[in-house]
């Protein structure tokens, strides 16, 4: 199996200079092939120029500019150039399909975070000091950085990136070939009931409850203060003030915690069921649909008027989804059960709430009036009262139970 690692990279002085100066030039070299295309596409002949001949530019490029572009790894800056070729083929896709897609933008240095090394040994080296007790790697141009090496490597390192987030640098392998895992076999399932983010971050079929830490509102106080002293700044000024980049660092560090801290808590909440349980379901949710802007309503008789639609509620609720993080923690979860040999079961989420749950003895009615509040279940035909969140996870369990048997069952 494939699996992803990310480590702290310690560099020194001299190497955060270099690791900005790669970024930098690398962020040049995809500025200047996207002019390049676009130039190539304004012409009256409408040649198009594809990640093949600007590969093949590369040579003369390191050779006329040997300072800039001639010291960094050549496979690096093919990735480079291959990332803006995906990035444009996207854009075609997405315009075949009749959306309307933004067509893609140059990148400024503060917006450029990624170098990635296609292949380890061409350029760059994990564990480039295997006799040291300290891990490094080596990149070229840049030299033997320190790791900050938390967890063993498994597999086979296929490709090495380097990652700035704010002040700090990461590296971040792919590895193959990564040996799975199991853990002690166990007889239990859980269906997990997401509680919108509100109250709950989700309930189990047991009834137990794991709350929502909201990491957002917690800080929305430090961040809003350090975004309204940031927008004192004028925001189109041609040369930034010390200050003004003092005050951009200090929103990003703000949210950077914030992220790190949400990821933390899905890591760990996703462990704990995948140890616990051998299938775990959830329901299948789209978080991008689910927080998407209501339309407008237009004024039936005053033109350019819009009637009320509950946009600044749904605001509200989308930003509570948001900060829950329901779609990091369903992928973080289903990585760990596959790696330690789990099943996790995505369900239809219709009517979770609104069923009688059979597995405990419910009718299997559905009806919006079974659910009398937002906390509250009560059948208005059998008389069974629940907790409304467990009445959910019930069901997802059953619904997973009723697909895992499905798969289970021969072909006829």
């Amino acid at each position: 199996m494939m699996r992803m690692y990310k480590f702290l990279l310690r560099p020194t002085t001299g190497q955060d200079a270099a690791l900005r100066a790669m970024l930098r030039d690398h962020c040049s070299l995809y500025n200047g092939a996207l002019q390049e295309r676009r130039d190539a596409w304004r012409h009256g002949s409408r040649t198009n120029v594809g990640y093949g001949d600007q590969s093949a530019q590369l040579k003369e490029i390191r050779a006329f500019d040997p300072e800039r572009q001639g010291r960094w790894s050549f496979s690096s800056q093919q990735a480079t150039l291959r990332r803006l070729d995906k990035a444009l083929a996207a854009f075609f896709k997405r315009v075949k399909a009749g959306l309307s897609p933004g067509y893609p933008r140059f990148k400024g240095v503060g917006h450029f975070d990624t170098v990635t090394f296609p292949r380890d040994g061409d350029g760059c080296r994990w564990d480039s000091t295997p006799h040291e007790h300290q891990t490094r790697v080596r990149l070229l141009g840049v030299g033997h950085v320190r790791v900050h090496q938390h967890r063993p490597v498994l597999g086979r390192v296929k490709t090495v990136s380097v990652k700035r987030e704010g002040r700090r640098w990461y590296v971040v392998l792919a590895c193959d070939e990564v040996p799975v895992t199991p853990l002690p076999a166990v007889g239990s399932a859980i269906g997990i009931g997401i509680d919108m983010g509100v109250t709950h971050f989700f309930t189990d079929s047991n009834g137990n409850h794991v709350d929502n830490p909201k990491f957002l509102a917690v800080m929305s106080e430090k961040l809003a203060a350090a975004q309204q002293h940031l927008s004192t700044f004028p925001q189109r000024s041609k040369k930034r003030t010390k200050r003004h980049r003092a005050a951009a660092r200090k929103v990003a560090r703000i949210h950077a915690k914030i992220r790190r801290q949400r990821l933390d808590h899905h890591h760990k909440q996703a462990l704990d069921l995948v140890r616990r349980h051998a299938v775990i379901g959830h329901e299948k949710l789209s978080t991008a649909r689910m927080t998407r802007a209501p339309a407008p309503r237009p004024h039936p008789e005053n033109t350019g008027a819009f009637l009320p639609n509950g946009a600044a509620a749904k605001a509200g609720l989308n930003r509570s989804i948001l900060d829950a993080g329901w779609g990091q923690f369903l992928r973080i979860l289903a990585d760990k059960a596959e790696s330690a040999s789990r099943r996790v079961i995505a369900v239809d989420p219709r009517n979770t709430s609104r069923t009688c749950p059979p597995v405990i003895g419910g009718c299997g009615h559905v009806a919006k009036e079974n659910r009398v509040t937002q906390a509250t279940f009560e059948c208005v035909r059998c008389g069974l009262g629940e907790n409304a969140d467990r009445v959910a996870a019930l069901n997802i369990l059953h619904r997973a139970g009723r697909a895992l048997c499905a798969a289970a069952r021969p072909p006829a």
